[in-house]
């Protein structure tokens, strides 16, 4: 057997023994021990009681709220958005197990995976391209000039490798064609553009100090350039393409990713220039949006890797309206969030020019203010404090604002600083503030964050363990046959002789017959081998959840023939019912014959049932 198109088998189980799950899950989410399993807050859904359970015994996990299951390949897939080969291919790297299997039969890869590589190839070189004529030829003179008086010394332009493109219209073109790319691609890459007259391609990029954008893995995907006269416009990114998608990028991943999992926190800055500024006042764990809005699918990548993100966003106004829109989008992906204040309308490329580094970190990235703090700052922007209309006005909304607040510790706070403020009493606040949380209470829907409704707060006392439905008698029992099928051989081997694929349950019928092939193919048990060669999100979500079914007993055959017992009575029972459908329609046309001879088979049928 082989997975993910061309990795042999015995690459998958090495990589599967040599990582063990719970260690590998607990860089991402912290585990607490609960008897055989370990269970810790959800990684994929924002919820409040924990349903994400780790089995070191099986070496899989499954979150009973949010349904994702697996082993560790498929953990990290989910974690980190790798695909199969991808996650097996990391895996075996940190594994230091040779990776070799990409060589293997090239000529089967798709058009789309071929275009794909020599895009990436394409790009990685072009940066090179780039990074060498800033720091070796004339037209790269004025451009490291200009950096260096922004406070880039080398080895920072090393770091980032910025580079430089000539403000000629065919220098990359040239380059390109001279080691045989498809300039079309390149046009459809981003990295050319295509001339009006249709007689060729021409440079995308002229005159601008480039910045290469990295995907997670550290790949070139993209570039943004600035120019470093007047010229218009100031920025220009790459367009969107088949590697990058601006909604879906963070600029400096890659590099940050090391300390999201030491500190489990991200600071975010509004582009490239201020991450780099940052990263020399050691800020190394800075990224940025690329020419787009903060988007869910930003805060999604986030919140897989990080429990905190600061807010660093220009001082002005643009930067102020920006972050505002920025924190509901993380508090939504489930990110606690906090605001780095920059003073008087400055950037942090500005602040750390003005005051230095050491001034940078300690008063502004150590000392952010809360979310809800940054809310009431931002509201004032709207009142004219200084009249009496405008002071009432502020206080309404700012305290409609704190009632939203979960934390009462945290309402307290705020309202207390309004009453000092605005010499208002603490009470009438506390009232006020009272008033609106019942009016948001009668229109907040029932239940947590979570669309399933038993993994949340309201519902938590209800929670039952394993499988929140009730199931009926019939599929509990395919599912406790199925649970000790997945861990013994010789009883899968009994029910195949029995019953063969005939469960009533479609997925059921179909874990039975890949089960049934998996050990034809002389594997033992093993829960996260069977699983990943399901390939089958829904099977593998449904196998998760029988394997880590509580209440282990013996399996004899006594056991074997009651469950067996309780799946014969559905198809009996659907006989039964079909009967009395035939029988009613024969009252209706008066053939009592008929009827009389269905009534008679219905009672031998239930008896049948009942013996």
């Amino acid at each position: 057997m082989t997975y993910g198109n061309k990795i042999p088998d015995e690459v998958i189980d090495a990589v599967r023994r040599h990582h063990d799950i719970v260690e590998t899950v607990g860089k991402y989410v912290h585990l607490t021990k609960q008897g055989k399993y370990m269970k810790g807050l959800c990684p994929f859904h924002s919820e409040k009681s924990a349903s994400f359970t780790v089995t070191p015994e099986l070496q899989i996990f499954h979150c009973y709220g949010c349904g994702k299951s697996g082993n560790v390949i498929r953990f990290l897939e989910e974690i980190e958005g790798y695909s199969f080969p991808e996650a097996v291919r990391v895996l075996a790297e940190e594994a230091n197990i040779p990776v070799t299997w990409n060589n293997q039969s090239s000529d089967k890869n798709s058009p789309a995976e071929l275009e794909r590589a020599k895009l990436v190839e394409a790009h990685e070189l072009t940066a090179k391209l780039y990074h060498y004529l800033l720091n070796n030829t004339k037209h790269g003179q004025a451009a490291k000039e200009y950096l260096r008086s922004r406070g880039m010394n080398d080895k920072l332009i090393d770091q980032f490798s910025i580079g430089f493109a000539p403000d000629q219209w065919d220098t990359l073109a040239r380059f390109l064609t001279a080691r045989g790319f498809d300039l079309a691609l390149m046009e459809k890459g981003g990295l050319l553009s295509a001339k009006n007259d249709g007689s060729g391609f021409v440079d995308r990029f002229r005159g601008r100090i480039m910045f290469p954008i990295w995907d997670r893995d550290g790949k070139t995907i993209a570039f943004g350039g600035r120019v470093i006269d007047d010229g218009q416009p100031k920025y220009l990114n790459s367009p969107e393409t088949q590697l990058f998608t601006k909604g879906r990028t963070l600029y400096n991943l890659h590099q940050a990713r090391p300390l999201f999992r030491k500190v489990k926190r991200a600071v975010l800055f509004e582009g490239y220039m201020d991450v780099i500024r940052a990263w020399s006042a050691g800020v190394k764990n800075g990224i940025a949006t690329l020419g787009t809005a903060f988007t869910e699918e930003h805060g999604a990548l986030l919140k897989r890797q990080v429990d905190e993100v600061v807010l660093c966003y220009d001082g002005d106004n643009a930067g102020q309206a920006a972050a505002i829109k920025s924190i509901p989008i993380l508090e939504k992906a489930g990110l606690r969030v906090s605001v780095a204040m920059l003073p008087n309308g400055k950037d942090p490329d500005e602040f750390i020019s003005e005051y230095g580094p050491e001034q940078f970190v300690r008063e502004t990235i150590e000392d952010p203010v809360s979310a809800s703090k940054f809310k009431l700052i931002y509201l004032r922007k709207n009142h004219i404090l200084l009249k009496e209309e405008g002071r009432k006005d502020y206080l309404i909304e700012a305290v409609s604002m704190v009632a939203e607040l979960d934390s009462a510790i945290e309402r307290e706070i705020h309202l207390k600083e309004l009453s000092r403020e605005f010499e208002i009493s603490l009470e009438s606040l506390k009232q006020q503030c009272h008033e609106k949380r019942q009016e948001l209470q009668k229109k907040k829907p029932h239940g947590d964050n979570n669309d399933i409704s038993w993994n949340n707060g309201r519902n938590e006392k209800r929670r039952a363990s394993g499988t929140p439905a009730l199931l009926p008698a019939y599929a509990q029992a395919e599912r406790r046959l199925l649970h000790v099928m997945m861990r013994d051989r010789e009883a899968a081997q009994a029910v195949l002789d029995r019953v063969g694929e005939a469960f009533n349950v479609e997925d059921h019928a179909a874990l039975a017959a890949y089960l049934y092939a998996f050990y034809a193919q002389g594997y033992d048990p093993d829960a996260g081998r069977f699983m990943a060669s399901l390939q089958d999100d829904r099977l593998e979500r449904t196998a998760a959840s029988i394997l880590m079914m509580d209440g282990d007993v013996p399996f004899d055959d006594g056991l074997l023939e009651d469950y067996l017992k309780e799946m014969s009575k559905v198809p009996l029972q659907r006989e039964i019912d079909r009967k009395k459908e035939e029988m009613m329609r024969a009252e209706r046309a008066k053939d009592y014959m008929l009827a009389a001879q269905m009534a008679s088979e219905i009672i031998a049928l239930e008896r049948q049932l009942k013996g």
